[in-house]
């Protein structure tokens, strides 16, 4: 009775004070920083500047979205900066799973539950890229060419002992080879020394491709997927995404690799602050340019929040674990 009465009371002072439940809950009061854990140009800025933009466009903040790059250390510059700005709700932070991932590689001034899981928003591709004017017509070959000169064969990815890292090392042990990997700053770097000739191939996702791929300064052999992509609008001389063959069809014996686009808060946050994003990035999917952008970027829409993105984040850190573990890079 006691309970009740109380509610009631507190239904009385929202009403007396002429705001609704939704307007008393928590929103942002000042501008909104979105932290990117990588370099400009590479597949998680893009990520995080196309829901920047969609919010802006379609007004649903009332406070300005500023995006800023911190990916130094493999991106653990953005994870130490969120978990120095505990209990801000106005700091998000755009990643990958190496927000899990990293600490089981390297000793940080972080660990994955310094911060709060917010989202992941789509799943990423990843395809095997060679410059546009490589010999290789194929996958088939390139693992060829790798087979004769162990070790030269130089492959770019986007950070070291990160997720290009570990696909690198798992397309060593599925095709029986030994190259040399070549970690960059961002998937943008990478693509642009792959259209320089500074490495002959790398592990990029769709989106950090795309333009030089267009420009004719990389090429596309193959996906690591079970299936080919969807078809879309033609891309280069009438082919598109669905064009290109998986890996394992190509034969290159790895089928499945893919990587989350995940958003994060700051440790100590309050839970309607989670809750207050979880739906505006709800809203940012409902719009038709996040349509076009996991169109344009060939990625899988798919959404977790709660625990069904615990439950992923588990799934994905042990099978990361192992293959980490098994390359002696495991830290603790």
């Amino acid at each position: 009775m006691m309970m009740k009465k109380a509610l009631m009371a507190a239904t009385a002072l929202v009403a007396a004070l002429g705001i609704s439940a939704a307007e008393a809950a928590w929103k942002p009061s000042k501008p909104v920083e979105f932290v990117v854990t990588s370099g400009a140009g590479g597949g998680t800025d893009q990520f995080a500047r196309t829901v920047q933009a969609i919010i802006t466009k379609h007004n649903l903040l009332d406070q300005p979205v500023v995006v800023v790059n911190k990916g130094g250390g493999s991106g653990a510059e953005g994870f130490v900066y969120g978990k120095t700005a505990a209990g801000e709700p106005h700091k998000v932070i755009f990643a990958t799973n190496n927000e899990w991932l990293l600490p089981l590689v390297a000793k940080l001034a972080f660990k994955p539950e310094d911060l709060t899981p917010v989202a992941a928003m789509a799943v990423d591709e990843f395809l095997l890229w060679v410059p546009g004017d490589s010999p290789h017509q194929d996958a088939k070959s390139f693992i060829e060419a790798a087979k004769a000169a162990p070790g030269k064969v130089k492959i770019g990815g986007s950070q070291s002992k990160d997720t290009d890292h570990i696909l690198v090392k798992q397309i060593e042990k599925a095709a029986g080879i030994k190259v040399t990997y070549v970690p960059f700053k961002s998937g943008g770097e990478a693509a642009t020394q792959l259209a320089g000739g500074h490495v002959e191939a790398n592990t990029n996702n769709p989106a950090e491709n795309l333009g030089q791929w267009k420009a004719g300064g990389v090429r596309p052999l193959c996906v690591f997927a079970p299936e080919r992509m969807a078809r879309g609008e033609p891309v280069v001389d009438g082919k598109g995404w669905a064009d290109i063959p998986t890996c394992k069809e190509a034969g290159v014996p790895l089928e499945h690799y893919q990587m989350p686009r995940t958003v994060f808060l700051p440790g100590g946050v309050q839970q309607d602050a989670v809750d207050f994003y979880v739906d505006l990035l709800k809203q940012v999917r409902e719009k038709p340019e996040w349509q076009e952008y996991i169109t344009r970027t060939s990625q899988s829409n798919r959404f977790f929040a709660g625990e069904d993105f615990q439950t992923f984040i588990k799934n994905n850190e042990d099978e990361g674990r192992a293959v980490i573990a098994a390359e002696g890079w495991l830290v603790n």
